[in-house]
């Protein structure tokens, strides 16, 4: 009986695990079946989820630097899972001196977690992402009625025509091909901050 109350202990539902995370239940069901959390279906088709692997994922999720806007600083998350180019928009960013707080993660899961914590100013993303793409990501992002004003970049390798067969881009989301257009970023942010500063006068 005791080991049974362990093995309980050890694992949780998919609305507990939703709920310990701030996603929805149809992201963790996403999650468990892309391998980003650890877990299996009981006979009945339940979901049990080993709490261990949702802790790891939290904590993981959290390191560096919080995604949480001081001040006037503009807030912006970048999602790219190809580490040279993390720290190309790394370095890129701080060589430009805007009051920007930078967020860079590597799936549309860690993006959907930092933006049910702090909504950022500005979504940088690109398309093809282990775990969940760019695609699924934004879309669960626009139904959220609380984030529907969050400006998203688009900066991806794939085609017009590749975009179009996996359904598309909201109208509303900007679209830049690779390697990166730097130059053209540097103007969008640019303009986001005297947003910023100009939201904060009035």
């Amino acid at each position: 009986m005791a080991d049974a109350k362990e093995g309980e202990k050890e694992y949780c539902s998919t609305s507990e695990a939703a709920q310990r995370l701030g996603l929805s239940l149809g992201t963790v069901q996403q999650m468990v079946e892309s391998g980003s959390l650890e877990g299996w279906k009981t006979a009945g088709g339940h979901r049990r989820i080993r709490r261990s692997s949702v802790e790891a994922f939290l904590a993981r999720s959290q390191t560096g630097t919080p995604a949480q806007r001081h001040g006037d600083e503009l807030l912006v998350i970048i999602a790219e899972d190809d580490e040279i180019l993390q720290q190309l928009y790394q370095h890129t960013f701080e060589s430009w001196g805007f009051p920007v707080r930078l967020k860079i993660v590597a799936s549309g899961f860690d993006v959907l977690l930092e933006v049910g914590r702090y909504p950022p100013d500005l979504l940088i993303s690109d398309l093809k992402m282990p775990g969940m793409d760019g695609f699924e990501m934004i879309r669960r992002i626009r139904e959220n009625t609380h984030m529907s004003d969050m400006d998203i970049v688009v900066v991806s390798g794939l085609s017009p025509e590749d975009i179009t067969r996996e359904g598309g881009l909201p109208a509303d989301v900007t679209l830049f091909g690779k390697p990166v257009p730097f130059r053209e970023l540097k103007g969008y942010v640019q303009a986001l901050v005297a947003r910023l500063k100009r939201r904060q006068r009035g």
